[in-house]
């Protein structure tokens, strides 16, 4: 990021019409077993089921949401074979007004595993960490800062 435009980012792209201008950004997340990753969603972590779809009695998928953050879960087809790795090399962060030590024990409370616990970062905010049943993993910061996460 730059401090070209006098703010934490650099905002030159936004006064062209030739670029690329987002509205929205929906993560769909590629699972083993949707009906379980929707459990872990909905009861440990706390999204509610927008909408499910189902197809000859399965359910092949469904949107969530928590507060104003989509999350797509999509089952996988086994086309890459059932061996296929998921969640390397991505993490999601997602911000919120709560208060994250108050959610972290919530979830642990919920039967949640956190792989790391609420702690001051250095941009700011405070976070946590959890890691779906996939292996895709999960930041859970307050607001304030600027996302420093990576992975």
């Amino acid at each position: 990021m730059t401090q070209d435009s006098g703010g934490p980012f650099d905002r030159r792209d936004q006064t062209s019409g030739k670029t690329l201008r987002l509205r929205s950004l929906s993560p769909a997340l590629t699972v083993a077993d949707v009906e379980a990753s929707l459990v872990w969603y909905r009861d440990i972590v706390g999204f509610h089921v927008q909408e499910k779809w189902e197809h000859e009695g399965k359910v092949g998928g469904a949107a969530l949401i928590a507060g104003l953050g989509p999350l797509l879960l999509v089952q996988d087809d086994w086309a890459q074979g059932r061996d296929r790795e998921k969640g390397v090399g991505f993490r999601l962060h997602m911000t919120t007004a709560h208060d994250v030590d108050e959610l972290a024990a919530a979830i642990e409370a919920r039967g949640g595993t956190l792989e790391s616990p609420p702690e001051d970062m250095p941009w700011g905010a405070r976070a946590f960490s959890l890691v779906d049943p996939d292996g895709y993993k999960i930041t859970i910061a307050s607001e304030g800062g600027t996302s420093g996460a990576s992975d």
